[in-house]
């Protein structure tokens, strides 16, 4: 086919996924910015929809970032409660209030921001293959492919690119988390919709990182129920399978139920430094550009931080974006997947005590990356002092090695 007419825009966005479209909705409703998005036309190539989890005020702003208030609509469950299991079968119950945990899917989220982009007259969505970005004078150009097969080129003075990264940056420790969830129906009502179950730990154990459940309620008869692994390797969707069935019958004790649909990722937990920049008008956002959280996989909340940093430095004129997590933020990450890896913290044991031991709020803000140095050694003092001073000594000296991507998927937080 020949090549069709070029499009313009202030900001080209390749990818679709929760950072492709939060970042193309902050730049057009900021004003900031004319957006064209370059999504992928339907088909296998088309990611499966995902589940994004994420915590924020019950008024949607938790943390002022306004990520709930932004897409309250997309929402399909909240939570008020959060509880652990412990690896003996002990609940712990929290409240963080003001905040509350949310559920948002991505077919939903999706139409969303899509029927925003559609109303305003600086955003649209172009369905297209992207196949190449490259820097030109003045800016940079996306080459793409159309459905029908027409090639199409896009000029513009920025392109941010959050498409997955064809092999992970050198790290000195690398896991997965990798999962397989059910949406599954009882027969009879088995579950409390106002209670999450953030990690169940009533499972059995890797020999390297930590497995938990994961339990998701949408009504007394509906939840997600999912299985994940901080681990090496991923499992076969049979392994998967097998195990998902042994937690939902022998540990949640469900009785009769049926799986509506299925859910599976893997997504990488690493200290690997996720370069930012692809060229001089070339940026990488999402996953692909480091806002994944290493020590916990949550990317929905960073990615909306991200969106509006981005947005703020575009509209000061600055020539760069800022990382999506801090550096003191990613040196403790880079400590507590070193120390999951070589076992020299059980990995129950920790999240469990940082549950019982600190108060839901300032878990919350640790979690997120948004505590201070003084609430950090708090809560530091609370863990395994030994095996992660030992391990904070050793990590600046390991070298960093090599990894091959570990295929697609998402963080269902």
């Amino acid at each position: 086919m020949s090549q069709g007419p070029v499009g313009t825009s202030d900001v080209v966005i390749v990818g679709g996924g929760a950072a492709g479209l939060s970042l193309a909705h902050r730049l057009v409703a900021d004003g900031v910015a004319t957006v064209t998005v370059v999504e992928q036309p339907d088909g296998p190539a088309r990611p499966a929809e995902r589940t994004w989890c994420y915590w924020d005020h019950a008024d949607g702003d938790g943390d002022g970032d306004g990520t709930g208030d932004d897409f309250g609509e997309a929402v399909t469950a909240t939570w008020p409660l959060l509880r652990v299991h412990g690896p003996d079968g002990g609940p712990l119950t929290v409240d963080p209030a003001p905040s509350r945990y949310r559920m948002v899917r991505s077919r939903a989220f999706e139409r969303l921001v899509h029927a925003r982009l559609e109303r305003s007259p600086g955003g649209r969505v172009l369905r297209a293959t992207a196949d190449s970005v490259r820097d030109i004078p003045g800016g940079a150009e996306v080459r793409c492919t159309a459905a029908d097969g027409r090639t199409l080129t896009l000029r513009s003075r920025y392109v941010f690119d959050s498409r997955p990264l064809p092999a992970l940056p050198p790290a000195r420790t690398r896991l997965l988390q990798h999962f397989r969830g059910w949406f599954v129906r009882t027969g009879t009502d088995r579950f409390d919709p106002a209670v999450a179950d953030l990690m169940d730990f009533r499972v059995p154990q890797p020999r390297h990182g930590l497995a938990f459940g994961y339990v998701l309620p949408l009504a007394p008869d509906r939840a997600l129920v999912e299985y994940t692994e901080f681990s090496r390797t991923p499992l076969t969707t049979a392994a998967y399978e097998a195990t998902l069935g042994h937690y939902a019958r022998e540990v949640l004790r469900l009785g009769e139920f049926t799986v509506d649909t299925a859910e599976q990722g893997v997504i990488p937990m690493t200290d690997a430094r996720f370069p930012r920049r692809a060229g001089a008008a070339v940026f990488r956002i999402g996953t692909a550009g480091g806002a994944t959280r290493p020590a916990t996989g949550y990317t929905f909340a960073a990615v909306q931080r991200h969106s509006r940093a981005i947005a703020a430095a575009l509209r000061d004129g600055k020539g760069s974006v800022p990382a999506p997590h801090g550096r003191r933020a990613l040196a403790m990450d880079a400590v507590l997947l070193r120390a999951l890896d070589t076992g020299r913290i059980d990995g129950p044991a920790f999240f469990t005590g940082l549950f019982r031991r600190t108060p839901p709020q300032r878990l919350l803000r640790f979690l997120d990356g948004a505590t201070s140095v003084r609430e950090e050694w708090g809560i530091g003092l609370r863990t395994p002092v030994g095996p992660m001073l030992r391990t904070a000594l050793e990590v600046p000296f390991l070298p960093r090695r090599p990894h091959p991507a570990p295929g697609t998927g998402e963080s269902p937080r």
